[in-house]
């Protein structure tokens, strides 16, 4: 058997070949991060046997390997990937010293790949990539949307503050429109009944003229300020939370289709939705990379912390390693399920008459329902509630 410790980098990555005897097959060397050096690397590989005797390993490292993982499964190669906690941990145990190479650090990948079992990627591992890249984009896009609304909720506290209670708090289509076309208290005051036809259309037909000449009574006593620099910073908003708001609609449609042709299992389970299951599903990966639910626990950060020496024992805080994004769809995930699942709330519910507080029993619902999931997209079956225990 063959081990290759492949060292990611940016631009570069180092590489070293090692058989089952520790002895090195292939001295480290350095290919580019390109087509010219990735081909260098099919050379050396190809030199090896048949490729089931070849297991290649590398650090999780970002978008850095991505293409490298391209490659080498359109050539058939099977490859596995690590946690760099993982790495740093059996480096330590290997050496006291505090020298640190690429060179160094992929043979230490190597040997590591040896001690573990090996699982390798899916063959659909890009379009999880994929999936997981939209996501988080889409998390981020949404996010600035709520920082959109906050600077312009803060911002017609200056121009208008009766304006956003007048529509309950809320900036849906038909405010839009009436700050897009008319960002100052005089213009609002001043719209023609012609205007009134438009709201009404806009906001099918909710928007009375009752309201319509409320608002206008509203923007001429208010205490509100509008001055050019006002104008042009609600235009501003405006324009970038509506642009916002169409990116977030198109991302979303994309994540639905690439959702609906994976077709994962935890999407089987009630109240939880395209999103929410795309962020754990793509955030997670390959379920059958992990030997048990509590690995994905640990894997998401939700366990605590335990310390024990001599006669002192205690458990700490949850220690949210890994991606914060994941902990988030897990711990909002079960508000549905307290909704949707006479077992979930009943654990719920057992949990908090336990003494647990609200947060801390919505976590051992989220640990819970990581174990559902588990079991669901190993075992290749849809969610049962009679069979949940």
């Amino acid at each position: 058997m063959y081990y290759v410790g492949i060292d990611i980098a940016k631009y570069k990555h180092e590489c070293i070949v090692i058989n089952d005897k520790h002895r090195v097959i292939k001295k480290s060397f350095t290919f580019s991060n390109d087509s010219s050096g990735f081909n260098s690397l099919l050379t050396v590989l190809a030199k090896l046997k048949a490729k089931s005797k070849i297991k290649i390993g590398f650090e999780s490292t970002g978008h850095y390997a991505t293409n490298l993982k391209v490659f080498l499964s359109s050539h058939k190669f099977t490859f596995m990937e690590f946690n760099p906690v993982l790495i740093r941990k059996f480096i330590s145990t290997q050496s006291l010293r505090k020298t640190k190479t690429d060179k160094i650090d992929c043979e230490f990948i190597a040997n590591y790949l040896m001690t573990v079992e090996y699982k390798p990627y899916p063959n659909r591992f890009y379009n999880i990539y994929s999936l997981k890249s939209l996501v988080r984009l889409y998390d981020s896009l949404v996010r600035n949307r709520t920082l959109y609304i906050v600077k312009l909720t803060n911002l017609l506290d200056h121009i208008f503050p009766e304006f956003k209670p007048f529509f309950n708090d809320r900036l849906g289509e038909t405010a839009l429109f009436i700050l897009t076309n008319y960002p100052s208290l005089d213009k609002i005051a001043n719209m023609s009944n012609d205007v009134f036809t438009d709201l009404h259309n806009i906001s099918r037909g909710r928007f009375s003229s009752n309201q319509f000449v409320k608002l206008k009574t509203l923007a001429k006593n208010s205490i509100g300020n509008s001055n050019p620099f006002f104008e042009l910073q609600l235009s501003s908003l405006i324009s970038l939370l509506n642009e916002c708001n169409k990116q977030v609609d198109l991302l979303k449609a994309q994540i639905n289709k690439i959702m609906k042709a994976l077709k994962p299992h935890i999407l089987s389970i009630p109240g939880i939705g395209s999103i929410t299951a795309a962020i754990i599903y793509s955030e997670i990966g390959n379920f059958k990379s992990f030997s048990s639910a509590d690995k994905i626990v640990a894997f998401a950060g939700l366990d605590v912390g335990y310390y024990q020496s001599g006669i002192a024992e205690y458990t700490g805080k949850m220690v949210k390693h890994g991606s914060s994004l994941l902990r988030y769809a897990l711990m909002n995930a079960t508000i549905p399920l307290l909704q949707y699942s006479p077992t979930f709330s009943s654990y719920y519910a057992k949990k908090r008459s336990e003494g647990k507080s609200h947060r801390v029993a919505l976590s051992h619902l989220a640990k819970k329902l990581i174990r559902v999931m588990f079991t669901l997209e190993t075992k290749s079956i849809d969610f049962n509630s009679k069979l949940l225990i």
